[in-house]
């Protein structure tokens, strides 16, 4: 039963918020997956990527910023499998993988995101492996970033 959850897909946690409600320091990143990029704050004073943008940098505290678009792929940089439903409605999504990937184009040990990762053997997926975005388009005002492996 999907509850009010609606259907459900096994490893894939559903969305269930339908509007960002973002402030204007985050804005820009929704406004992005709705195009199907992905962009993040960067410091125009050090260079320093920020995930999730803040007000100020948090290497050199400058108030400038600006956002840059992203390759959208990365590396897992951790995770965990969920085999146990947060909710008795979300049996049918488990198991799915909730990981940290670290993002490429953010210099080094970058800039990092929580997200869900989809499939994936949750009893395969490892630290190191590489993804890439996908953007589920929840509706017109809103798409939700997940990461899959990527496939050769």
């Amino acid at each position: 039963m999907a509850g009010d959850f609606g259907p459900l897909t096994k490893g894939v946690f559903p969305t269930i918020l339908f509007e960002t409600h973002a402030d204007e320091m985050a804005q820009p990143f929704w406004d992005a997956a709705k195009d199907d990029r992905l962009v993040c704050q960067h410091c125009t004073g050090c260079g320093t990527f920020r995930m999730p943008p803040s007000p100020f940098c948090f290497k050199c505290q400058s108030r400038d910023h600006d956002f840059r678009e992203l390759p959208g792929t990365g590396t897992i940089y951790s995770f965990t499998v969920v085999r146990h439903p947060l909710h008795p409605d979300l049996i049918d999504c488990c198991p799915y993988v909730s990981g940290v990937v670290e993002l490429d184009g953010t210099q080094g040990a970058g800039a990092r995101m929580l997200v869900n990762i989809i499939d994936v053997d949750p009893d395969t997926v490892k630290i190191g492996d590489r993804v890439e975005i996908v953007f589920e388009h929840v509706n017109d005002e809103m798409s939700t970033p997940r990461f899959r492996p990527i496939t050769s």
